[in-house]
């Protein structure tokens, strides 16, 4: 009977985990997660106002409305 108890706990305990889990589909842009991004200089300029050095780091920052900087000219 206590092992009974203790199963039926233990699976109370996973399924309350599970269902705090976040979505990633829901939250498209999850942050904490590390990334890796090329180290090339294509900087572009986003909606939020900040120039990135590449579209890797503005993805990882969430950042929309990206458009290319031209270098030089």
């Amino acid at each position: 009977m206590k092992r009974m108890k203790l199963f039926v706990l233990a699976a109370a305990l996973t399924a309350g985990a599970f269902a705090a889990a976040p979505n990633v589909e829901a939250d498209p842009c999850p942050s904490g997660e590390p990334v890796a991004c090329p180290q090339i200089y294509a900087p572009v300029i986003c909606n939020d106002g900040v120039t990135y050095s590449n579209q890797c780091y503005a993805d990882a920052a969430c950042a929309k409305g990206c458009k290319r900087v031209p270098i030089g000219g």
